[in-house]
């Protein structure tokens, strides 16, 4: 009861603020201003109206602010004449961003003056100045990462002149995960949007460890032109996000496209989203940030893992060898065949026998026979350093070819001629132009391939739902997996030389190696399960085999590969097939398919089509 007498006191001797009559013709000017939208994260509704794709009733200070942006707007300004007694909960407090935007458009000069000691504290403390674009490149063995990822990077005032970038905040948007979901789980969810989503300010160092250490992945820093007080407006309204909730989907409600809302709200001139109304998957988005401008500089971050290959690969077979020896013994480094070494070539091997030390630490918890073995190794390279490393920048991935493709193919199967007509979603194959991507990745998600036939018969050929194969080739320092997983549905024969169209799950493990200069040569073991209706049980598995060659060529990337299939019930399939794609330019390819498959179902097939691919979002 004191309390709440107390409340009133304060309330009672506080200056009396009224809030402005707005005329509701400046009213719905002022909500339907592209910033104003920015701010609600609203969209164009379906059926007409707004929604906001905040999911969160705690960001909105009207009932139904989520679908009305006017009303929102009336509330705000209402909140904004509220006692300055509030403090911290104070509606100026708790949207820096929209009061200072009200404040200017309405000439809001007599607002209360509430001390706002956590978001001044806060602010204080990020001290922003400027900012970057940091985009962690693709990273295949982790289904949460293959698509990259984008963030920000504010930096302070002072950075710019002393590169202290590691000292700088990240603001990060990603899905928020209770618990510990499987990567299959993980991936339903992500595209089901079964996570929230929350923006998270947190040390740019921490991230960066993250992504070029635990999770060896190369990372991009594109640094804006953005003013300060462009950076600060962004900064503010992160603050508004703080703990609030979006939904997360990972092919178009997710970090990229947040982010690119975030930059709208630091310069309003952008039209960045409008660019995505489908889809908006990182390199795209990193694409429209450049194309629009903000750009000014690049700096590229090489992996953990890239930098040890890299020392590495002036090393011999025997020197490799002494590298494993000494990253598992130290007391090597005393080694005769070691010490007959030229000096400089000491100074490589126990450089890379450190790098490999400190790259089997990524992720683990610490170890003290590691941490002593790390340390006696970095003594040695003091006093024997090796020459700096000399990193060769790869080609930018915003460069490689655009995500969504149109293809249009003729052929002829055993005789029967056919054109093709496909689209894919998103957006790199083994064959496809390769300029920009990893050599041996292939993410392929939702594609969809028609055939017309002679005589007009029309047939689904395939519908892949998702098609992912990681061939990452194993070297003397390094033995990653291969590995690769699909589902959808497709053609396969049946009886009486028909094509059935079945329902498939598949995936496989095994091992790639690097042949030669351009050249890997892969072979894995598979498993598959297939609903066949010309099969007597609903479903029926089978083990089988997928290998095959991966030539980098003049012309672009060339695939010959075989394929078995051994199911339960005795039926047997193999194939093999060669694949070359002319690279026109780096968004047209022309590509030429041959294959010839084999079945006791029916006879042996042959097949061959020219297929032109347009790459375009």
């Amino acid at each position: 009861m004191l309390k709440r007498l107390a409340s009133l006191a304060l309330c009672a001797c506080a200056p009396v603020h009224a809030a402005p009559l707005l005329d509701h013709g400046r009213l719905q000017q002022l909500a339907n201003t592209p910033y104003w939208i920015a701010l609600g994260h609203y969209e164009t509704a379906k059926l007409g109206g707004w929604r906001s794709y905040v999911d969160d009733d705690a960001f909105f200070l009207a009932q139904d602010g989520a679908h009305h942006p006017d009303d929102e707007l009336q509330a705000t300004v209402e909140a904004l004449y509220a006692p300055a007694s509030l403090g911290d909960q104070h509606a100026q407090c708790r949207f820096p961003a929209r009061t200072r935007w009200l404040r200017e458009q309405l000439d809001l000069q007599d607002l209360p003056q509430p001390t706002c000691q956590e978001f001044n504290g806060w602010y204080q403390s990020v001290d922003p100045h400027s900012a970057a674009l940091i985009f962690p490149a693709a990273y295949l063995n982790s289904p949460s990462s293959m698509f990259g990822h984008t963030l920000l990077r504010i930096d302070q005032s002072k950075t710019r002149s002393d590169d202290t970038t590691l000292l700088s905040y990240a603001i990060n948007f990603g899905a928020y995960i209770e618990g510990s979901d499987n990567s299959i789980l993980y991936a339903w969810k992500g595209l089901m949007g079964g996570y929230p989503g929350l923006f998270a300010l947190m040390p740019y160092q921490e991230k960066l460890s993250e992504y070029r250490s635990l999770e060896n992945r190369d990372l991009w820093e594109y640094q804006l032109d953005l003013t300060p007080e462009e950076t600060g407006r962004m900064v503010e309204h992160v603050w508004e996000l703080k703990q609030v909730q979006f939904d997360y989907f990972f092919f178009d409600e997710n970090c990229s496209y947040r982010l690119l809302e975030l930059l709208q709200v630091a310069r309003p001139s952008l039209d960045l989203t409008s660019q995505f109304p489908l889809t908006a998957i990182p390199t795209d988005t990193v694409k429209a940030v450049r194309q629009s401008g903000l750009v000014s500089s690049v700096k590229y971050r090489p992996s953990r893992e890239r930098e040890l290959l890299a020392r590495a690969e002036p090393l011999d077979h025997q020197e490799k060898q002494q590298v494993l020896a000494i990253s598992a013994d130290t007391a090597q480094l005393q080694n005769p065949e070691f010490t007959a070494l030229p000096r400089p070539r000491q100074a490589l091997v126990q450089d890379a026998a450190y790098r490999l030390e400190r790259y089997r630490a990524n992720g683990q918890e610490r170890d003290a026979g590691q941490a002593r073995r790390s340390f006696e190794l970095l003594q040695a390279i003091n006093r024997n350093p090796p020459p700096a490393l000399d990193i060769e920048r790869p080609g930018l991935p915003e460069d490689g070819h655009d995500s969504r493709t149109w293809q249009l193919g003729a052929g002829t199967r055993e005789h029967r001629a056919y054109a093709e007509y496909g689209l894919r979603m998103a957006y790199h194959d083994l064959n496809d132009n390769a300029y920009g991507f990893p050599l041996g990745a292939q993410i392929e998600i939702l594609q969809l391939k028609v055939r017309q036939y002679e005589g007009n018969d029309w047939q689904v050929q395939r519908l892949d739902l998702a098609t992912i194969r990681s061939l990452t080739p194993r070297n003397e320092l390094l033995k990653p997996w291969s590995w690769q997983v699909a589902g959808g549905l497709e053609r396969v024969p049946g009886k009486h030389d028909d094509e059935v169209l079945v329902s498939h799950v598949n995936g496989g493990a095994g091992g790639t190696w690097q042949l030669a200069d351009g050249l890997l040569g892969f072979a894995l073991g598979t498993l598959r399960v297939e609903h066949h209706n010309d099969f007597a049980q609903f479903i029926a598995p089978a083990a089988g085999f997928n290998g095959g060659l991966l030539w980098r060529n003049g012309l672009g990337n060339m695939t010959l590969e075989a394929k078995g299939d051994y199911f339960s019930n005795g039926e047997v399939r193999r194939s093999v097939s060669l694949n070359q794609q002319w690279e026109i330019s780096q968004n047209l390819g022309l590509r030429l398919s041959a294959s010839r498959e084999f079945s006791h179902l029916a006879t042996a097939q042959n097949e061959v089509m020219l297929e032109l691919k347009w790459y375009h979002y």
